[in-house]
């Protein structure tokens, strides 16, 4: 697989509660410079970042970030403010505790809300996979497709666990055809990358975007060919 082709699917992300400006900045510099698909980072960057890249590369942030279970109208109110800030795609966390009391209409009229509040933009929901059981991630890849999201997600990255390939099969097999699937974290390495692209993730979350491509370029792409 070629690199270019998983640097394009990378949303490289930085959301550790200690980033500051100059982080933000240099996440934005390696991602433009290695044409990612992305920058995830804190809404109060937002604007910031936006007019730094200048619509040179989507602005991606996270709502109702990372438990998930802020109000339905803060996380609409986070949404809009993104928006208006200049965020292009919005990474929101679903009502963990709502899912496992079976409350779909209250998960299914959250997510409806806040997909019309994002209009044309991009909007993924983060399903934190470590905490749900297999018909549980099931009865979320119907609602996502319901709902009209664009993207179904694995993780935060601040949960007991990440992304896994399991995951990403079963998510493929109960999608509708409009939804895409974004895996995230513990993507480190560029056999990790390859892996989940191959099982059908179409966009990756991880804070190694950069290293992925300096492995690259130190000549370990062993992993990359090895993929096929």
């Amino acid at each position: 697989m070629e690199i270019e082709k998983i640097m394009s699917k990378i949303d490289n992300t930085l959301l550790k509660p200690t980033a500051i400006w100059d982080d933000i900045k240099a996440l934005c510099e390696e991602s433009l410079k290695y044409k990612m698909a992305s920058v995830c980072i804190p809404m109060c960057y937002i604007k910031d970042t936006a007019e730094f890249l200048e619509k040179k590369l989507p602005v991606c942030t996270v709502i109702g970030f990372p438990l998930g279970y802020s109000s339905s109208e803060a996380k609409l109110f986070e949404a809009r403010e993104s928006i208006k800030l200049g965020a292009d795609e919005i990474d929101m966390v679903i009502n963990i505790g709502k899912l496992k009391s079976k409350d779909y209409d209250y998960i299914k009229n959250e997510i409806s809300r806040i997909r019309e509040a994002a209009a044309d933009k991009i909007l993924k929901v983060i399903i934190e996979t470590c905490y749900l059981n297999e018909d549980e991630k099931i009865k979320m890849c119907e609602i996502v497709t319901e709902t009209g999201a664009d993207f179904i997600k694995t993780s935060t990255g601040f949960g007991t666990d990440g992304a896994t390939l399991e995951d990403i099969k079963l998510f493929s097999q109960n999608i509708g055809k409009n939804v895409k699937i974004k895996a995230a974290g513990g993507i480190r390495t560029i056999g990790d990358a390859v892996d989940f692209i191959n099982a059908g993730a179409e966009r990756l979350g991880t804070s190694a975007g950069a290293k992925i491509y300096q492995a690259y370029l130190s000549g370990d792409s062993g992993q990359i060919n090895s993929a096929y």
